[in-house]
């Protein structure tokens, strides 16, 4: 089933989020996204991680002239959140440069998972280029039947 894009109202569509604690979210996503460093694709992203202690961690991504060595904004945000002391996430908030409300790359949505908690639920906002849409998807949604630490064999 296709994501229902929705208007963004300033009303948090996630329900433990308060409104100005979802408006700060879209803010800081969108600001991450003005420190992209995307001189080759030109796709500028911003990430914003609400922690479940309240705390906000922004990423962007950074690329590389060597292709491989880019960074997106979502792992950037999650490792600078882990090696914050953040393990879980409360909500993660992603603003692009495109009129659609893009989703998170494949391997950003494995480390995303990583980081989920054991109910998957965690809700993955996707936003357009003016803040102005939105798309609001759990993690396990966007990667249904996921791998994950519970699959590693001892």
């Amino acid at each position: 089933m296709p994501p229902s894009i929705q208007p963004y109202t300033g009303k948090s569509p996630i329900a433990n989020i308060s409104d100005g604690q979802f408006k700060t979210l879209v803010e800081q996503a969108v600001d991450a996204r003005k420190l992209s460093y995307s001189p080759y694709s030109h796709f500028a992203v911003g990430c914003a991680i609400l922690t479940e202690d309240n705390q906000i961690v922004i990423g962007s991504n950074v690329e590389n002239a060597s292709y491989g060595a880019a960074i997106c904004a979502e792992r950037t945000a999650i490792v600078k959140a882990v090696t914050s002391g953040h393990l879980l996430f409360k909500a993660l908030v992603v603003s692009t440069n495109s009129d659609s409300c893009s989703s998170p790359c494949g391997i950003c949505r494995q480390v995303i998972r990583e980081f989920s908690g054991p109910d998957l639920k965690l809700p993955i906002v996707m936003l357009d280029n003016k803040g102005e849409k939105l798309v609001v998807m759990s993690i396990e949604e966007l990667l249904p039947v996921s791998f994950g630490p519970e699959d590693l064999v001892d």
